[in-house]
């Protein structure tokens, strides 16, 4: 997919691998709208991008409050017109130390399960049938080996990353045709605030830098024809191309 003047949205985009998206997609000419829940941290990411030369524009809101997703959709959809690829990169571990799933409490399951899965539901809900009707779009939802790997204490992220991964591959199916278009990416192990958050004993120096995953989830962006939609894909594998 263009990248230059195309309508991206990012959830998460105050730190981390949303932050550097940011920066990387500004470089690429995309019109960006940036969500996140740190004010402070969000407008630093949006003065990055502008004085890089880029559009960024922020929303504060909590991608895990069903209330906040009308506003999110109506309030980009005004600053940059229909969004064309939406980034669902927002995630919470749940409580840290990360607690085995016996001590797991019901209350911190479900906001697990609101952030990292009914949150993208319901974003993409409110903005893929747009999509479809323009018979253009792309969803991108950010994984994690999680998804796959059976890891004792990450019982309610990797649920929760498993869910969206068939979430997409569902979406997949069901807008097969419409022009809107599937990726579920896993960027692998960084070195950000959350892993440093779940495995604080960590060797930071083995750990991606968010940046180099982003320029490798950009180039996946715009070669995104190259797989069938619904895919996974690991940021990883991937060596980035024009």
């Amino acid at each position: 997919m263009e990248l230059e003047n195309t309508s991206v949205l990012i959830t998460g985009a105050s730190r981390g691998l949303g932050a550097a998206l940011a920066r990387e997609l500004g470089k690429q000419g995309a019109r960006l709208v940036l969500v996140g829940r740190d004010r402070n941290a969000l407008d630093e990411v949006v003065r990055e991008v502008r004085k890089a030369g880029g559009e960024a524009n922020g929303i504060v809101e909590d991608v895990g409050d069903k209330d906040a997703i009308h506003r999110i959709a109506g309030e980009a959809a005004a600053l940059v017109g229909p969004v064309d690829v939406l980034i669902h990169n927002a995630s919470t571990l749940g409580k840290t130390p990360l607690p085995l799933l016996l001590d797991t409490e019901c209350e911190d399951l479900q906001r697990v399960l609101e952030v990292n899965l009914v949150g993208p539901f319901r974003l993409t809900k409110a903005l893929a049938g747009s999509m479809a009707l323009r018979g253009r779009g792309l969803l991108v939802n950010l994984s994690s080996d999680a998804a796959i790997g059976a890891y004792p204490r990450w019982g309610a992220y990797s649920a929760s990353k498993a869910a969206l991964d068939h979430m997409g591959r569902i979406w997949a199916a069901e807008l097969a045709g419409t022009g809107v278009r599937v990726l579920n990416v896993d960027p692998g192990e960084m070195d950000t605030k959350m892993h440093a958050d779940a495995m604080p004993d960590a060797d930071r120096s083995t750990l991606a830098k968010p940046d180099v995953v982003a320029a490798r989830i950009g180039s996946m962006i715009r070669n995104d024809q190259r797989w069938e939609s619904g895919a996974r894909l690991e940021a990883s594998r991937w060596e980035v191309s024009p």
